[in-house]
């Protein structure tokens, strides 16, 4: 992911005191099943899971030990990998239900995580460091909070000799991160199918945020995400020596391509998910940005509520497809001009749109023959939005009920991507759950010093602990 959790700004909502009294996060706080999820998760975020130094393979079997000792048998643990990328591997469990009619459901998450510099952490990366109300360790909101808490509802439910209705599996997988890499969400929805085989799966995506200074203000259930799209864009040249530069210069051609991407605005846009959640949302806030969140909802040509609307990069984002210079290379020497300049431009594509439409119109805000555009990748999915089922989205909000009480759950449209579009693309509806909060900032996933709250840790626990029961077993 993940990626931003939702597209939504803590700013836009009214405060609510958080609902939960929770641990403080020392261990003598902790219940012993507390202490015994700590652990897991202690352990998982500190194996390194990148795609250049980590492994996938070594988390999961080590997460497939614990099961093993909860009473998993072997049949019911599958761990998998592929010869061309041994270190890349994950794993799915298997706890039977007692009904004949009812499917399965799916725990997905990932493992692998982004890369994280030591040099430019203040903390260990690789250490989770508990300090101010906070756990930081890379993974530890994305995706290891999920994962660890997963891998924890399974053992938790194994050791309590617990038969639900529903058969519940478990994938945690490897690839979500790097793009390029070896993706398990994609090779078990094409691949082993059967092994993931469910009338639903709960994923990352939702979630709940804060206004940063101590109030839980939302939870969102994430029914929806962007088409996820890299294209690459490269200028030729016969090049030269330096000494004698000419006007038509690879490096200056791709700017000016790059210059007239970054100014265009892409038209503004809804679809049933984000009109509801920017009318619900801005509800909920009396004021001017509130105001300008419902009038988007009835007029989007209105151009003051646009432009007061705007000026939040999230809701910005979730109103339209947006496109962005991620990385660019180029020349060969010091002392020579550039033959060959390549640019990388990332889309977030709003549902409803192909990629080859934005192509072509990546090629028309850039007029130029001389920039040829390509797919970075060819073969990714497009995103399946899920229905809103109230067999599923009923007991998320009546839990939240409980562990919430008076903040609303919201559906909402990601703005990042997620395995979501592999599983979903297979036909299993994914919904991305409510639970852990974050902070407006981010909380630094996919950046330095990446951080969740430990009362968001132990409440959102709870919570999907009690969701995963209650979906298990439908009354």
């Amino acid at each position: 992911m993940k990626k931003p959790i939702t597209a939504l700004a803590a700013a836009a909502l009214v405060a609510t005191p958080l609902a939960a009294q929770t641990p403080t996060g020392t261990m003598g706080d902790l219940r012993p099943d507390q202490q015994q999820f700590f652990a897991l998760y202690k352990e998982l975020v500190e194996t390194d899971t990148t795609v250049s130094s980590g492994s996938c393979t070594q988390a999961s079997a080590q997460i497939a030990t614990r099961l093993k000792a909860a009473g998993f048998a072997d049949d019911q643990i599958i761990q998998f990998s592929v010869p061309e990328h041994p270190k890349d591997g994950g794993l799915v469990a298997v706890l039977p239900g007692t009904s004949k009619s009812l499917k399965p459901m799916l725990l997905l998450a990932h493992i692998d995580v982004v890369e994280a510099k030591r040099e430019d952490w203040v903390r260990e990366p690789f250490k989770l460091i508990e300090e101010g109300g906070y756990y930081y360790a890379r993974g530890i909101a994305d995706d290891k909070f999920m994962a660890a808490t997963w891998a924890d509802a399974m053992i938790r439910l194994k050791e309590a000799n617990a038969k639900p209705k529903r058969t519940i599996k478990m994938a945690l997988t490897c690839g979500e991160e790097t793009d390029t890499a070896f993706n398990g969400a994609q090779y078990l929805s094409t691949q082993k199918r059967d092994l993931i085989d469910a009338a639903f799966a709960l994923n990352e995506g939702g979630g709940g945020r804060t206004d940063g200074k101590g109030h839980l203000m939302v939870q969102t259930v994430q029914v929806g995400e962007k088409v996820y799209q890299d294209y690459k864009l490269v200028v030729t040249n016969p090049g030269g020596h330096s000494s004698q530069p000419v006007p038509d210069n690879a490096i200056y051609r791709m700017a000016e391509a790059l210059e007239k991407i970054g100014a265009h605005e892409f038209p503004a846009e809804l679809n049933d998910t984000t009109r509801a959640f920017f009318a619900k949302a801005g509800a909920l806030r009396p004021d001017a940005l509130g105001k300008a969140m419902v009038a988007l909802t009835e007029n989007l040509d209105n151009p003051e509520a646009m432009a007061l609307v705007n000026k939040d990069k999230a809701m910005h984002s979730m109103l339209r497809t947006t496109c962005v210079a991620t990385m660019i290379e180029g020349g060969h020497a010091v002392n020579a001009l550039p033959q060959r300049v390549e640019a990388n431009v990332n889309c977030r594509i709003f549902p409803g749109h192909s990629p080859a439409e934005i192509k072509d119109q990546l090629a028309a805000v850039v007029d130029d023959n001389a920039v040829a555009i390509s797919f970075a990748r060819a073969d990714k999915l497009i995103a399946t939005s899920p229905p809103l089922d109230p067999a599923i989205i009923g007991p998320m909000e009546a839990l939240a009920a409980k562990y919430f009480p008076g903040v609303p759950v919201i559906p909402a449209m990601s703005t990042g991507a997620t395995d979501a579009v592999y599983i979903g693309g297979a036909g299993i509806p994914t919904y991305g759950v409510p639970g852990a909060w974050g902070d407006p900032d981010g909380n630094g996933a996919h950046g330095l010093n990446e951080r969740l709250e430990v009362k968001a840790v132990y409440t959102g626990r709870d919570y999907l602990f009690d969701l995963v029961k209650a979906l298990a077993n439908p009354k």
